[in-house]
């Protein structure tokens, strides 16, 4: 197993993709930290999920240093190391440009930027203290890259991080961390169904832009993410591996049938 004997923390763990990550590194041979601000699915994953485990319940909203390095020393003082961070609580607002809220552009930052930096400064220091190096996932957005109306806050938050992960690579690959991402396309999460897929013609203009003609599994993405925080990404630094069933990659507008919609 390719995380045996391995430590990883992973936020918005609850749910979705962060869920779909927790379970594929624990069943990979990690012991894993699951973080999430809502402790009754938090507990209830944990208890399904078994021995191995450790329930965080907390609020990335406003996280400080002190805050971060004291989730941080939970995890080292009951697994006794950290190897493996994946920074993958996020949060959306969809607003027109006009009306967008200053707030929620702030919320979004906080929460989609600030908490990453903030919890791998943690990390990175437990890593470096343990000596034995480690990775750190961070979970952007085909919105990195990808211009759409009613999501400046989330694009810009999701493009800061995709930079943010560049530059820490470049800091921290000098002690043996090695940062890098994953930037999923339009996966089945539940935010997504309360974000962009509210209706079938909704779902239907996703697809017509999806070349693959479906909606991501949230093990698609999990699957990437376990591979970049393995020893078999070693030579891969500062990337962003988008899994977006070739979205990005598309300069036309797909033909959907009516039935796939």
């Amino acid at each position: 197993m390719k995380h045996q004997g391995k430590v990883a923390l992973v936020t918005g763990a609850a749910q979705g993709i962060g869920m779909a990550c927790a379970t594929r590194l624990l069943a990979e041979g990690a012991q894993v930290a699951l973080l999430d601000r809502d402790g009754d699915r938090l507990h209830a994953l944990a208890a399904r999920l078994g021995a191995g485990t450790l329930a965080i319940s907390a609020d990335l909203t406003g996280l400080g240093t002190a805050s971060a390095t004291e989730i941080v020393a939970r995890v080292t003082e009951r697994f006794g190391r950290l190897d493996i961070l994946v920074n993958n609580a996020g949060v959306l607002r969809l607003q027109s440009f006009l009306d967008f809220d200053p707030d929620d552009f702030s919320l979004m930052m906080d929460v989609n930027v600030r908490a990453p930096l903030v919890l791998s400064q943690a990390a990175a220091r437990a890593m470096i203290a343990g000596a034995a190096g480690g990775a750190i996932v961070n979970l952007t957005s085909v919105t990195a890259e990808l211009a759409a109306p009613l999501i400046a806050g989330y694009a810009a938050s999701k493009g800061a991080l995709r930079q943010l992960t560049r530059v820490m690579a470049l800091e921290l690959i000098g002690q043996g961390i090695r940062v890098n991402a994953v930037g999923p396309g339009t996966i089945g999460t539940e935010m997504a169904a309360n974000a962009v897929l509210g209706d079938s013609a909704q779902r239907h203009t996703v697809l017509s832009r999806t070349p693959i003609g479906r909606l991501g599994k949230t093990d698609e993405i999990a699957k990437a993410v376990s591979f970049l925080a393995s020893d078999d990404a070693s030579y891969i630094v500062g990337q962003t591996v988008y899994v977006d069933g070739g979205r990005l990659i598309l300069n036309y507008v797909v033909p959907v049938a009516e039935g796939d919609a």
